[in-house]
């Protein structure tokens, strides 16, 4: 079906086939304010010339009046008549649409769709009383529409009319709904709100304002821009809360969304809302005297003059806003002080203008003073003569020109290549909606200000705003200035430009505020949420040992690589503290004095028995042995020395090599000393031959034998798991704990059970060889010496287990030195006291108990 009988289809709304004759008459028409100027092709225009609207109530029982419209708004006027410029300019310039004159259809939709939706009918199928062409072969009333403002009357209007592809350019609605194409005959010169959300979002990463509070108007403009802004500031921040203004502008909802504002610690709050909305919240602003909050306002009142008066600079001073391009038009001043009051009906706006400024009436059956129409606008300063600031107008100056252009490319189309069927042209007097729409999509162009106009494929404009700030004026009222841009084709990082030298802050630091949940993390700590709250509400844990972090705000901490741990403030991986029983501490100089102090001692004692050695006491115990047990006491001392110092291959397995040998052969020379006395009792007896075969040969090749064994456990171990050097962390994981496993533990038990056994059984048998009968019997000493030997050694296992890191060694180490110097002086001490003090008891006769030779 084609568009044109699509379009007076659509009169069937407003028309009704009237009984009494052919064709369509107008049933009824609507009480609409509006301005009108005719032309070869017209364009139609929806404003906000009023801001509220009165609806009759509703008896049912007559038919209701028509609702009227209150609250004159000069910037919503000058918007309409700056359309009206933009024509009558378009009109005098011979290039662009020569030889076409347009014209203008302007309507008031009073803020409420009801009205907006009533005007943009009225647009698309005319005013006329009858129609008589019902085969709508010319052009519509109205080629194309500049409007609504609001997005919410944008949504329903684009609905029904692109149903029929009549071009709609807004200059005012931002709702980003409306970038769909699901609106396939929707255009607008003002960027979609999703840029204005990323204008306002990156204002506030620049000052690190994570917790913020958001309130939105109860329309499609509010709530669509606030699903856009939450899922934008969840990237980096949080909103501490969201509330909707109420529609009819309840005093109690209104009061509590104030409440709700002055309990929440956010000191930012975003608003998204249209004059109308606002304006109720603002008063109550002012009732509960609410300040110290910074205002972030959309663009909807970022720069609205409602706002800027005395009484609300305490409230909304400093407020930042985010505010669509201004712009500069020549000559438009002029054109707006030229009106003059018209008295045809279809131009009743210029009148309700005039009666609003001058305060005055064109009624002569009103109260007050009777307007003339020759009152000179030339002295009132008001919102719809001041031109040094024009953002919405410069929008519908763009948006008219936008379909001039479309409509000259459509008429200067070729024939035979032409872009619709059969590479055929449109024609002046059938042009249609949908023809234009097809222009539209592609043009683009560049006003005299220097901007340039086109349209992506979702009919939105390029995004670029100016960032207001509100400063105190010099007569105490708000004055919007300048304080950056936002372009949003501007290289990554750099669209938001701003002269922070030049914003006013509202609080007594003149400094932006703090609006965070809680306090940024500082290294060495991790995040913790707060259960039931936020992510942007959360707790500072310390990170745990061996963690760090070294961001600010870090969720998680990080474990430090294995040789690394952290340092006290969690922030930085230092390298482990190395612990081992060095030469260098004080425990390790005393060990290795004490171990070589027995060394001397032993060689000391040794030195006294050779030089002694035909003495009857060092005769009288086997010299030999006695020499061989000086010296194994010798390396059992000196083997200690090997478990200080960082370990290292070598010494681990010499260690516990060199231990073993040194005991067991310091044992085995006890245990055949023992057998020794023993078989020298037996000996004694009448009946006593056992001597002659346990002489001296046999006595050294026992001890080599017993020595032999442990040196073969020690090959063995040493072999098949040998100790080595091994980096402990299980004590202390701050620390790494140089030590040496020992490899088998069987290979360790060994060694160490066999000395045991030695030991065992030479006490034994000096304990039962303890009281035999000699003056000087060493099975006395030796139990004693083997006493002391197991006591220690017992004793060893378990503090040798529950010993940590480098004390382990320690323990090993005072272990092998207490033996040894047990050993060294219960065996020797008695024998040296008698050379060295009491040298007349070095005798034979001392010895075999027949007295001490007197002096």
């Amino acid at each position: 079906m084609r568009v044109s009988l699509s379009l007076c289809l659509n009169l069937a709304l407003v028309c009704a086939t009237a009984a009494a004759g052919p064709g369509c008459r107008l049933r009824e028409t609507f009480r609409l304010n509006g301005m009108y100027r005719p032309g070869d092709v017209v364009f139609g225009g929806l404003f906000e010339v009023h801001f509220l609207t009165v609806f009759p109530e509703l008896s049912f029982t007559s038919e209701p009046d028509q609702p009227t419209c209150e609250h004159f708004d000069l910037a919503g006027f000058q918007a309409a008549q700056t359309m009206a410029f933009a024509i009558e300019e378009i009109n005098r310039d011979p290039n662009l649409l020569p030889n076409v004159t347009l014209g203008f259809h302007l309507y008031d939709n009073c803020v409420k769709l009801a009205v907006a939706f009533r005007a943009a009918t009225a647009l698309v199928s005319g005013t006329e009383e009858s129609l008589s062409d019902m085969e709508c072969t010319g052009s519509p009333p109205v080629l194309g529409i500049v409007g609504d403002p609001g997005s919410t009357h944008s949504i329903a209007i684009s609905r029904v009319l692109g149903l029929f592809r009549v071009p709609l350019v807004s200059y005012f609605a931002t709702c980003s709904c409306l970038s769909d194409r699901q609106y396939p005959s929707f255009f607008r010169t003002i960027p979609s709100d999703a840029f204005q959300v990323r204008a306002m979002v990156q204002i506030l990463q620049r000052y690190n304002w994570s917790w913020v509070g958001l309130i939105v108007s109860n329309d499609d403009y509010g709530l669509h821009a606030a699903r856009s802004f939450h899922l934008e500031v969840s990237r980096f921040g949080c909103v501490a809360f969201s509330e909707v203004l109420p529609r009819d502008n309840d005093r109690t909802e209104i009061s509590r969304i104030v409440g709700v504002i002055r309990r929440s610690t956010a000191r930012v709050i975003v608003v998204f809302s249209t004059e109308a909305y606002l304006l109720p919240l603002t008063e109550e602003i002012v009732v509960q005297n609410l300040t110290r909050r910074q205002w972030i306002a959309s663009e909807a009142w970022a720069t609205s003059p409602v706002f800027h008066t005395r009484q609300l600079l305490p409230f909304l001073g400093g407020t930042l806003g985010i505010a669509i391009r201004r712009g500069e038009i020549p000559g438009l001043r002029d054109f707006l002080l030229s009106i003059r009051p018209d008295f045809d009906p279809a131009n009743n706006m210029v009148n309700m203008f005039w009666e609003e400024v001058f305060g005055c009436s064109f009624s002569s059956g009103s109260p007050g003073r009777i307007c003339t129409g020759q009152e000179s606008l030339e002295g009132k300063e008001t919102a719809y003569s001041d031109v040094s600031n024009l953002r919405h107008s410069y929008n519908v100056y763009k948006a008219v020109y936008a379909l001039a252009h479309a409509l000259n490319d459509l008429l200067s189309c070729e024939p035979g290549k032409g872009p619709f069927p059969g590479h055929s042209c449109a024609e002046l007097r059938t042009l249609k909606p949908w023809q234009l729409v097809h222009y539209l999509e592609r043009v683009n162009f560049t006003t005299s200000f220097g901007d340039r106009v086109s349209f992506d494929e979702n009919g939105d404009a390029l995004a670029i705003y100016d960032v207001m700030n509100w400063q105190r004026a010099p007569d105490g009222t708000v004055r919007t200035v300048t304080v950056g841009v936002f372009d949003e084709s501007a290289p990554s990082g750099k669209e938001l430009q701003l002269d922070e030298g030049n914003i006013f802050w509202n609080f007594e630091s003149n400094k932006p505020p703090r609006s965070i949940c809680s306090e940024p993390c500082p290294p060495g700590t991790r995040r913790a949420r707060r259960k039931g709250e936020p992510v942007c509400c959360f707790d500072c844990l310390p990170c745990a040992e061996g963690e760090i972090s070294n961001e600010t705000d870090s969720s998680e901490c990080s474990k430090c690589p294995p040789d690394f741990w952290s340092n006290p403030l969690r922030d930085r991986c230092v390298p482990k503290q190395i612990e081992f029983l060095s030469f260098q501490e004080p425990l390790g100089i005393s060990l290795t004095t004490v171990s070589l102090l027995g060394a001397c001692i032993c060689t000391g004692v040794l030195s006294i028995f050779v030089r002694h050695r035909n003495t009857p006491v060092v005769k009288a115990n086997n010299s030999e042995l006695s020499f061989l047990l000086l010296l194994s006491l010798t390396f059992c001392f000196l083997c200690s020395l090997l478990f200080i110092g960082r370990p290292q291959l070598w010494t681990c397995q010499l260690r516990h090599a060199a231990f073993g040998i040194s005991f067991v052969l310091c044992i085995s020379c006890i245990l055949v000393k023992t057998i020794v006395v023993v078989m020298a009792f037996k000996a004694a007896r009448p009946d006593g031959n056992v001597m002659k075969w346990f002489g001296a040969a046999q006595q050294r090749g026992t001890v080599l034998a017993f020595t032999v064994i442990q040196a073969v456990i020690c090959t063995v171990w040493l072999t098949t798991a040998s100790p080595a050097p091994y980096k402990n962390t299980r004590y202390q994981n701050s620390k790494i704990i140089y030590e040496c496993a020992v490899g088998s533990i069987a290979g360790f038990s060994a060694l160490l059970g066999y000395i045991g056994l030695l030991a065992a059984i030479s006490f034994l048998l000096a304990f039962l060889a303890r009281n035999l009968p000699d003056n000087f019997n060493e099975a006395k000493f030796i139990t004693f010496s083997m006493l002391i030997f197991c006591a220690v050694w017992i004793a060893f296992v378990p503090a040798y287990v529950s010993s940590p890191g480098k004390y382990s060694d320690a323990v090993e180490i005072f272990a092998i030195l207490a033996s040894s110097f047990g050993l060294l002086v219960a065996i020797f001490a008695p024998k040296c006291y008698i050379i060295l003090l009491h040298p007349e008891r070095n005798t034979k006769k001392a010895l075999m108990g027949r007295g001490v030779p007197k002096k």
